[in-house]
């Protein structure tokens, strides 16, 4: 490594050490703060509740889950088709 060619560059480009390391002097103190606003709050409140709700509705999903087990669980057809029907719909 030559240690003299990057002497030559800095001597090119009129940098040194020196005047990197020359300190800026602000005058006063400047201080960073953050406001949040309420709905910004409120945004973080629902977002909360949302995280800690569960996933699953048990009072829902428990009773067809038994049904299923048991082999009481029956679907009508045209229920289906239906509810089918009515989705397609809403679709367009």
């Amino acid at each position: 490594m030559r240690i003299e060619a990057y002497s030559q560059i800095q001597q090119v480009y009129g940098t040194s050490k020196v005047n990197k390391s020359a300190k800026t002097q602000r005058s006063g103190s400047v201080s960073d703060s953050l406001n949040i606003s309420s709905i910004g709050k409120d945004i973080q409140i629902a977002k909360k509740a949302v995280k800690e709700a569960p996933d699953v509705r048990e009072d829902v999903t428990a009773p067809l889950k038994k049904a299923i087990q048991d082999g009481t669980y029956d679907v009508s057809g045209e229920d289906f088709a239906d509810k089918l029907l009515a989705k397609l719909s809403e679709s367009l």
